[in-house]
């Protein structure tokens, strides 16, 4: 099965186009702080992309179900409780301190971030817990921001960080946390440059909700989700491998590269099959097989050859 095809559903079928506000609208709100933070529909900003070649010709998950079924441990450890607990988060003002092994060092306000060329890129997405979901992105290649610091040769891995706020994100306040904060996670150098990794700051169409990551977030499509870390806040460039916060707090259950592997189980639960949200009950009729690397080996499998993925998981 190939990795992505041509697409079958239009970008103005998913979001009509006259809902649409045009980039120079769009900045002069946000810049006014007017249009983000929202953690509802409601509080959402229509953002105009540009359609991509990266779509896969699988129904797309409802909306509802992506901005209310989801992991986001500093909301809660609940599949609810992002959307239920992220309506105090402020998503701007924002800055990315981008920094470590670059030429120059750069910190990335939010209109700067908004001015990158927008693509609508509907990509599968594999949760690390065997349910998955298929979402309609906007955002820009991760590339693009990297060229603007330009990485130094010693510069081997990306690492990322998640903003700190316990007066904002609930699941970061009190003395018994599930996780150590800030968030972290990081690549290989040639897996963040590579086509199909991206920022993401919006979906359907819109501006990312706050449940979702805003208003600005990786996705990487043939890792586990847990890798496409949310609300960034700073992006370093290093040598060795970065810590990652799943990795370091169950590192026989959760690896650095946490490619999706069919052929390699959780500890505590096949990978083999996965159920698809919004088709069906965990044990329905809509269960459906993994793909190796969530279907886009043919793009990305190369990255790994000669490598045991089984050891390197």
């Amino acid at each position: 099965m190939p990795a992505y095809r041509p697409p079958c559903i239009a970008a103005s079928e998913i979001t009509p186009e006259r809902f649409f506000l045009n980039r120079r609208t769009f900045l002069t709100a946000a810049a006014g702080g007017l249009v983000l933070g929202g953690a509802t529909a409601a509080g959402a900003a229509a953002l105009k992309a540009s359609a991509s070649p990266y779509q896969v010709d699988e129904a797309m998950t409802p909306e509802e179900d992506v901005t209310s079924y989801n992991n986001y441990y500093e909301f809660g450890t609940g599949k609810g409780d992002p959307a239920a607990n992220a309506g105090a988060f402020k998503s701007s003002p924002w800055t990315v301190k981008v920094d470590g092994l670059v030429g120059r060092p750069k910190e990335f306000g939010l209109e700067e971030l908004l001015a990158f060329p927008l693509e609508e890129r509907i990509y599968r997405m594999r949760c690390v817990e065997a349910w998955s979901m298929v979402i309609p992105w906007i955002g820009f290649p991760l590339a693009a921001l990297l060229d603007k610091v330009e990485p130094l040769g010693s510069a081997k891995y990306v690492a990322f960080e998640t903003v700190v706020r316990p007066e904002e994100m609930p699941g970061q306040a009190g003395y018994f946390q599930p996780l150590e904060w800030p968030y972290r996670e990081g690549l290989r150098l040639d897996e963040a440059r590579h086509p199909l990794t991206i920022l993401s700051i919006g979906l359907y169409g819109k501006t990312l909700p706050n449940q979702n990551g805003a208003p600005i977030r990786l996705v990487v499509p043939w890792k586990y989700g847990f890798k496409g870390i949310k609300s960034i806040v700073r992006i370093s460039l290093t040598e060795t491998a970065p810590p990652c916060t799943w990795n370091l707090s169950a590192p026989n259950e959760y690896g650095f590269y946490a490619n999706v592997n069919p052929a390699v189980d959780h500890p505590r639960w096949s990978q083999a099959t996965e159920n698809r949200i919004g088709e069906g009950g965990f044990f329905g009729a809509n269960r459906r097989d993994t793909l190796p690397f969530n279907g886009y080996g043919e793009d990305v499998a190369s990255l790994y050859s000669g490598m045991d993925l089984g050891a390197n998981f």
